[in-house]
């Protein structure tokens, strides 16, 4: 395949410009960014050096990066096309159908989507052999893992194009070999909040005692011993009997919790309305999204010393 050299990233929110800065970071790659809204592509640029600064990085290249409201132009001449638009399959279809009209023969189509099928996205594809999932997580310029999602349609060389790139851009690309719904690392989590919701639905606890209990027991350890390493570290017999005694009571709603709705009604809809399952100001938020970072970088740290 022909060397991954331009990138094309659709969608210039928290995402869109997180993963330009992946990319300018490193020498070789062209970056452009598409967007509908003039306003929020020409905030990319400051973001980015802002993101750099924060780190104590070095600022990028920025000359590398081109700024575009024209879909078309901004894969025209793409090696590679990342969307991370609104998650809508009617729009991502939309999408797609006309990026491949516009871009060479050669590019290869992702899609950032979190839960939403690579399959379905790409139904409309001509040629679907160059279609794959790329599920980058927040902020992507810190987290290390890259979901790459084949579907059945995807060609083997896709799928080892897209691996090297994201390897050789310092990220940890993980191939899903079947293209399920929330792929690997969402279906992990959403498990775990669906039992968590659960627990306060029932009154078995309320939202901070679940909080607590996580961030205060596997919660620590998790990053340094995955459920499988556990699982091997224990052993198989007592794996299998804490599954005997504890599976038949976990919850297995197929449907969101209803106090999720109920929450919805009363606007308690979380940080936008500084309420949900706690109560928010300005400054507890700012506070926790410093802590968030901060322990990221605190474990990345750890990481890189092993």
């Amino acid at each position: 395949m022909k060397k991954i050299e331009r990138i094309a990233i659709l969608g210039s929110g928290s995402m869109g410009h997180g993963i330009a800065q992946v990319f300018l970071g490193y020498p070789g790659y062209r970056v452009t960014i598409s967007s509908r809204h003039q306003n929020t592509l020409d905030l990319a640029p400051g973001k980015i050096e802002a993101n750099l600064k924060a780190l104590g990085l070095p600022a990028c290249d920025l000359s590398r990066l081109r700024l575009t409201t024209s879909k078309d132009e901004a894969v025209s001449d793409a090696d590679f096309v990342i969307e991370s638009i609104t998650e809508n399959l009617e729009l991502k279809q939309q999408l797609f159908t006309e990026v491949e009209k516009a871009a060479p023969s050669h590019c290869i189509f992702a899609s950032n989507t979190s839960v939403i099928p690579i399959t379905a996205i790409g139904k409309n594809l001509k040629d679907k052999t160059r279609m794959i999932g790329n599920h980058w997580w927040n902020p992507p310029y810190l987290i290390p893992l890259v979901e790459v999602v084949q579907t059945v349609h995807t060609s083997p060389e896709v799928i080892k194009a897209n691996m090297d790139l994201l390897t050789a851009v310092g990220k940890l690309p993980v191939h899903v070999k079947k293209d399920v719904p929330g792929f690997v690392a969402n279906r992990l989590q959403h498990a775990l909040w669906r039992e968590a919701i659960y627990m306060v639905e029932v009154g078995i606890c309320d939202a901070a005692a679940v909080d607590q209990c996580i961030q205060n027991s596997f919660g620590l350890r998790i990053s340094a011993l995955a459920p499988l390493q556990n699982a091997d570290m224990v052993g198989m017999e007592m794996t299998q009997d804490i599954h005997r005694n504890i599976l038949s009571d976990l919850c297995t709603a197929k449907e969101p919790s209803p106090i999720l709705q109920k929450m919805i009604d009363e606007n308690k809809k979380g940080w936008s309305t500084n309420s949900g399952f706690y109560e928010w100001t300005d400054e507890s938020k700012a506070a926790l999204r410093k802590r968030f970072m901060d322990r990221i970088a605190v474990n990345l740290a750890a990481a890189a010393k092993k």
